[in-house]
């Protein structure tokens, strides 16, 4: 029989029954996560079409992060580059090393398959520490500016400061 118990500091795929600890979880720091999108993202790993990994610490889901295998960002898609998505590390459980454990298992996978993954990153504050991380890690800015929901960012136009203004990184497995 298989030990489901998780200690310390683990990292496996989602199941189905995560999903209403993964919402709850992160309904406790005041972050929204509909059920609906982690029920999708189950639906796209059944298809092969994302991976999805949760981390806990003791028994406790602490963060988790998806792997796209097919891009929403038009120059991701066009280079056939994988994007790390939707990574996200509890505040409680930040700074103890979950966050890099997410990004080896995604880079892992990718490097099987592919020569470069890329991610995006938001521009205020709350991802100050993903930016610095990203940096740390070797990703490097793709060169192609913002988007604002995946569209380039036009000089001198408007757009919103939320989670939809992203810097795009990639990073090279040489």
């Amino acid at each position: 029989m298989a030990n489901n118990s998780l200690t310390s500091s683990q990292i496996r795929p989602l199941t189905q029954s995560d999903i209403p600890a993964i919402v709850r979880a992160f309904a406790a720091v005041g972050w929204h996560k509909p059920t609906s999108t982690f029920e999708n993202y189950f639906l796209e790993q059944e298809k092969k079409q994302r991976d999805i990994w949760l981390a806990f610490q003791n028994d406790t889901i602490a963060g988790y992060t998806t792997l796209k295998w097919h891009s929403s960002y038009p120059s991701f898609k066009e280079q056939n580059i994988p994007e790390i998505n939707d990574f996200n590390v509890l505040p409680q459980f930040r700074r103890q090393g979950i966050g890099s454990k997410l990004l080896d298992i995604a880079e892992e996978k990718t490097r099987l398959v592919n020569k470069r993954v890329g991610i995006g990153v938001g521009l205020y504050n709350d991802y100050g520490s993903a930016q610095r991380l990203y940096v740390k890690r070797g990703y490097m800015p793709d060169g192609r500016g913002i988007t604002y929901q995946y569209q380039p960012v036009v000089p001198g136009h408007l757009v919103c400061l939320d989670d939809d203004l992203i810097l795009w990184f990639v990073k090279s497995f040489d």
